[in-house]
């Protein structure tokens, strides 16, 4: 089976609409209070008036403070104004200066910094050799991931795959993601599970290791993880099956929007395989999937078989999920 590395392009979701981001790192619950954010990353945070004043919610007067010191060379002060922009705190996002101040903190060398210029160059179509920005946010992915920002690695081993298809560019990519995955990048751990495989990208074949790998990334909460290795431990892909531990596997991945797991947790709740048979389940999940356009022929005459009572009590049951 030939290995499908799983796109991805991270950022911290600073910039998750502009990016197109999907590995998002945890963040504090938001509010219009208090909407945390995570400075570490950036280094070491040197405590100021500026600083000060947005860890109180004054983002305003964070804001031109920081900004007094931004025009200076100040890194810190230039980091900050990045983020009050790009979160839009206090006022409405201003993608512009969000841009401006982390390209001038970029420059200084900031690995942050380098990642998030880089992701807003490459805008949301990052394979697009067209794009005008493509060679600078190239550059500045590069000089992120030396500096060691393991999503750095991740997406510039997917950009080297992308330009790169087959194995060329799965040997230049695979070291990148053994570094993003020793941070526990969850995509990394799944482009490693295919790579051990199948064997490619100079990784021997080592079913262990694709196992390892495929587990950590569902650990993580890459719900296409969850699925893969779901249907893994329900097929006996893994050794002997286990329908209990897949069952709860594919859940998790249903539960976070899989469309194609919801189909597949839809037949384990009719088949009875590691849960009760339960029909009126097996058709809720069913009806999420098919709302958002995924159809199934086994589903469709399972459904055609249900009574009409059935049909309502699942339809309720998948109105309270959303």
């Amino acid at each position: 089976m030939k290995p499908v590395i799983v796109a991805i392009f991270a950022s911290l979701g600073l910039f998750a609409n502009i990016a197109s981001a999907a590995e998002v790192a945890p963040s504090a619950p938001q509010t219009t209070q208090n909407k945390a954010v995570d400075f570490g990353r950036f280094g070491n945070r040197p405590s100021d008036e500026a600083y000060g004043a947005f860890q109180r919610g004054f983002y305003l007067t964070a804001l031109k403070l920081a900004l007094s010191e931004a025009e200076k060379g100040d890194l810190a002060s230039q980091l900050l104004a990045a983020e009050i922009y790009a979160r839009g705190l206090g006022a409405a996002k201003n993608v512009a200066e969000a841009t401006r101040w982390y390209m001038e903190a970029a420059k200084q060398g900031n690995a942050e910094a380098q990642l998030q210029t880089a992701l807003i160059l490459l805008g949301d179509k990052p394979l697009d050799r067209t794009n005008a920005n493509r060679d600078e946010a190239l550059i500045m992915l590069q000089a992120s991931a030396e500096s060691g920002n393991p999503l750095a690695a991740f997406n510039l081993a997917q950009i080297i795959v992308g330009d790169n298809p087959g194995e060329v560019g799965l040997r230049k990519a695979a070291p990148l993601f053994q570094k993003a995955a020793a941070a526990n990048v969850s995509g990394a751990h799944y482009a490693l599970s295919q790579l051990y495989q199948n064997g490619t990208g100079g990784l021997s074949l080592d079913g262990k290791k694709a196992e390892f790998h495929l587990t950590r990334a569902a650990e993580l909460g890459l719900d296409t993880a969850q699925m893969d290795l779901g249907t893994a431990l329900v097929d006996g892909l893994l050794g002997k099956k286990d329908f209990k531990t897949g069952y709860g596997w594919m859940r998790r991945a249903a539960e976070a929007g899989n469309l194609l797991a919801a189909i597949r947790l839809s037949k384990l709740y009719i088949f009875g395989l590691g849960v009760d048979h339960n029909p009126i389940k097996a058709a809720s999940w069913y009806i999420r999937a098919k709302r958002s356009g995924l159809t199934d022929i086994e589903l469709d005459d399972f459904m055609d078989g249900l009574t009409d009572e059935e049909r309502a009590s699942a339809l309720i049951e998948a109105n309270k999920r959303g």
